[in-house]
């Protein structure tokens, strides 16, 4: 046990050395923001570290016989200001107990001192069984540096590790590692939030070449490369270019986080772009600026990686290639594409775009071989104003467009390479372009290729039970590259200013003219970018009961062909934005307004007038007779509902679905006249969340109630249906979301909500405070501007509100206390969250179904912009 002096003795140097460790940073820090220079800082860290570990070392006095070793990132004096420190111990053979109880004491003060370290404690023998099980330990041992102790030690481990080395083995370990990392990342670099080190295309892709070259003994820097002849000094130019770019952001990160952070966080992205100088401009932010550089680089590193792995996998190769014709142009070495002419592009231009056809049209093919993809490299700008006026290349373009498979594959490698963005100029304007919405988690070129990919899994056969209707239009449509035209061009005039989809229907028009369509399709294409956006506003924003918003559709579509196909690039569409958006509720919505269209359509060409969907006389009869069969299946006969139906008025039949009507009768019919409120919950038929009605005397209060119950349950509502009947009963029903991932009893839930709602329906009792929800860590640095939005209904004195703002909790239920407070009459509600981006849409009108004033009308938007 430690005495007094010695305890002190102790606390005086570990105070030592942290200061000591401080001042350094703090010195580092301040030099690197006065210099900018990148590699001096990470050497200067390492230095730093080195000497505070060796004087540690010294200290406590660990004996001779042991070795201090440096792996991993630190191994190669690469250390980032609050990286982890990763340290090896090496022991003799035969430790004692007071060796161990030394090494304790040693891991212990540094951690005390400050230092992030991350420490193994082995003996030469193990740390070589470790690394023939653990590819990752042995990695890190292939970057180890001794910083103190045993010299003969250490020697052994590197010569014992050398023995060991099967670097067959260690290159299809680090190719899995990287393919595990990239499936982490969803395999693409163009998230919002990339990570530095880790996503695809980043430091990490370079650092897994730097590993195989050590491997190989190759080298350990690009001039080893170029020395070898595997690449040219101008790309290891490039390479380091990109990589120092990358480096440089990960120690202003580190810096500005003030700890480990290599993730490109919106908290740090505007503060990163003023450090480098970057200004908003009226087109792009200064964030956007700097992450389309960041893009730019990774998609740069991205290509080198596969560059690289392939040559490297060829050197490490004994047997020499299978090599087979493919054409009069190219071959095929080892199963990858080839030319036989080293030449070729730069003598047929078209052979560029015959190249990736080629990849389509023979499925043994994996890829192209490592000499082609360098020659892609340098010859994409060959891709110019002469090669796309080329009838020839036209052709071939529209012809990798028309194949049966691999137009997803094709057109992201386009991208990948540098072609498309030649071959679209329009299209070499978005690649890396953020979109600052905070629902498309991906930037345009990634988002729009991933809405391409999702129309092409309608065309898979066995896909077919993900989407069955999109399937089966999809297999039906009679040119499907139509459709993946529009979809390359339904965003490309993102970040123009003016209107995406106007600005990117000429672009559409254009292209189609230029490339030979018939007048027919080209019509069609630009107009699926012009309207890409109208089906899904419809869906999640307008009342699908209602025949007026379904005849104005129909007449916007105006046919069938119109109609499949924004169907199905709008399915496709949304789910691109996130892997989160897309959810059963909004695939109901599209899915009843595509077959109540598509009855719209088909009864205005038929022969009968009386059919035509346009009659709300009809559509009454028809929602009753279907309401009428399903109840004659509970053995509930006309005459037992009828009074129910006649007190709601013919009104309640527009406003609800037959479904829905059904349900109300059965559960109603005892209970017209009920003093007490009715709640009724269950699993929605469509499998869409929650089905709630709430059946009770009309009462003002009664729709923020509803808003604070679910908001206090963590539910949101997707849809609220607001009925008065005839005999002032209010008639709600209600879809609900869970947000969470939990799993819970719906039996138990069900009869909750019943339960504890009926509850809060008591006028008796106050009305809660709306929630005062925390608003997203993301939307704090990219706020959402809140657009309030009124028109009035021709038809009605109802007007129809809109609301854009940020998501948060309790954002409802102010809503709803708003229109509590300026007595205004709650119609229809349609709730529909994007992300963190919040477009509710509102059909209001001031008591007794009277217009708003314009003073109301002014009084509800101050309210609303200074409430939510």
């Amino acid at each position: 046990m430690q005495n007094a002096a010695t305890q002190a003795d102790t606390k005086r140097w570990r105070g030592f050395f942290a200061a000591e460790l401080a001042e350094g940073q703090a010195k580092l820090g301040a030099s690197f923001y006065k210099t900018a220079n990148t590699a001096q800082a990470l050497k200067d860290n390492c230095q730093l570290v080195d000497n505070l570990l060796k004087q540690i070392w010294q200290h406590t006095n660990i004996g001779k016989g042991v070795c201090l070793i440096a792996v991993g990132g630190y191994g190669r004096c690469e250390l980032f200001p609050h990286s982890d420190i990763d340290l090896l111990i090496l022991l003799p053979t035969n430790a004692s107990a007071e060796l161990n109880a030394k090494i304790e004491s040693l891991v212990g003060l540094l951690w005390d001192v400050g230092l992030n370290v991350g420490h193994s404690v082995r003996n030469l023998s193990e740390c070589i069984d470790e690394a023939g099980k653990d590819v990752t330990i042995q990695t890190n041992l292939l970057e180890a540096r001794l910083l103190a102790g045993s010299k003969a030690l250490y020697q052994q481990l590197t010569s014992s590790l050398d023995l060991v080395m099967n670097t067959q083995a260690f290159f299809e370990a680090k190719l899995k590692e990287q393919q595990q990392r990239y499936a982490k990342y969803n395999d693409t670099a163009y998230n919002l939030e990339p990570n530095i080190k880790e996503s695809p295309g980043s430091l990490r892709d370079l650092q897994t070449i730097m590993w195989i070259m050590k491997s190989q003994k190759i080298g350990d820097s690009w001039s080893d490369l170029v020395k070898r002849g595997i690449i040219s000094a101008l790309e290891a130019k490039q390479i380091r270019r990109h990589q120092q770019f990358l480096q440089m952001l990960r120690v202003r990160l580190h810096l500005l986080a003030k700890r480990r952070e290599d993730r490109l966080l919106f908290d740090y992205q505007n503060e990163l772009a003023a450090q480098l100088g970057l200004v908003n401009t009226s087109k792009k932010r200064a964030s956007e600026q700097l992450m389309q550089s960041y893009y730019r680089s990774v998609k740069f590193i991205s290509l080198m990686n596969e560059i690289l792995l392939q040559t490297l996998q060829h050197l490490n190769q004994t047997s020499p290639p299978v090599i087979k014709p493919i054409n009069a142009r190219f071959e095929a070495h080892n199963q990858l594409l080839e030319t036989k002419n080293g030449r070729l592009f730069q003598l047929q231009p078209s052979a560029i775009l015959e190249s990736f056809l080629l990849l389509q049209q023979h499925p043994e093919l994996t890829g192209m071989s490592a000499t082609l993809l360098r020659n892609l490299l340098r010859v994409k700008k060959l891709v110019n104003r002469e090669f796309r006026q080329n009838i020839a290349n036209k052709k071939l373009f529209i012809e990798i467009l028309s194949q049966p498979n691999g137009v997803n594959h094709s057109l992201r490698r386009m991208n990948r390479y540098g072609i498309l963005g030649e071959y679209i100029p329009a299209f070499g304007k978005i690649i890396g372009q953020m979109q600052h919405d905070l629902f498309h988690v991906y930037t345009v070129d990634e988002h729009i290729l991933n809405v391409l990919a999702n129309l092409q899994r309608f065309s898979k056969p066995e896909l077919a039970y993900e989407f069955p209707l999109c399937s089966k239009l999809f297999t039906e449509f009679d040119a499907p590259y139509l459709l993946y035209l529009a979809a390359l061009f339904h965003d490309i005039a993102k970040g123009r200013g003016g209107d995406h989809s106007t600005l990117g229907t000429l672009d559409a028009k254009h292209f189609c003219k230029s490339h030979g369509l018939p007048k027919q399709d080209i019509e069609l294409v630009a107009w699926l970018v012009k309207t890409h956006l109208t089906m899904s506003s419809t869906a999640q924003k307008s009342d699908l009961s209602d025949p007026d918003v379904i005849e104005g559709f129909a007449k916007l579509v105006g046919n069938e062909r119109r109609l499949k196909a924004l169907y199905l690039l709008t399915v496709a569409d949304i789910r691109a934005t996130s892997p989160t958006v897309w959810n059963a509720w909004k695939a109901r919505l599209l899915e009843s307004l595509f077959y109540t269209t598509e009855r719209a359509l088909n009864a205005k060409a038929g022969p009968n007038k009386q059919g035509d969907i346009n009659s709300i006389e009809n559509e009454i009869q028809i929602r009753q007779a279907q309401a009428i069969s399903s109840l004659d299946k509970y053995g509930l006969k006309q005459e037992a509902y009828q009074h129910l139906w006649d007190s709601f008025g013919n009104a309640y039949f527009i406003r609800f679905e037959s479904s829905e009507i059904a349900w109300h009768s059965r559960l109603l019919t005892p209970h017209l006249n009920t003093p007490n409120p009715i709640v009724r919950a269950r699993l929605s038929p469509s499998g869409d969340g929650i089905e709630v009605m709430i059946y009770t005397r009309d009462q003002n209060d009664l729709f923020a109630r509803i808003c604070n119950f679910f908001d206090r349950m963590g539910y949101s509502i997707a849809q609220a249906k607001i009925y008065t009947t005839e005999h002032d009963y209010a008639l709600n029903t209600f879809i609900v979301l869970d947000q969470s991932s939990k799993s819970v009893s719906y039996s138990g839930l069900l009869k909750y909500i019943e339960i504890e709602l009926t509850q809060k329906l008591d006028h008796k009792t106050p009305l809660d405070a709306p929630l005062q929800g925390r608003i997203s860590r993301q939307v704090k640095h990219m706020p959402i501007k809140v657009q309030i939005n009124m028109t009035e209904d021709a038809k009605s004195n109802n007007h129809l509100l809109e609301v854009i703002t940020n998501d948060r909790p309790g954002l409802l239920a102010n809503i709803a206390r708003q229109f509590l407070q300026l007595e205004i009459l709650l119609h229809n509600a349609k709730i529909n969250t994007l992300g963190n981006r919040a477009e509710d849409t509102f059909v209001i009108s001031a008591k007794k179904n009277e217009k708003l004033s314009p003073e109301r009308i002014q009084k509800l938007q101050e309210a609303l912009h200074t409430d939510i």
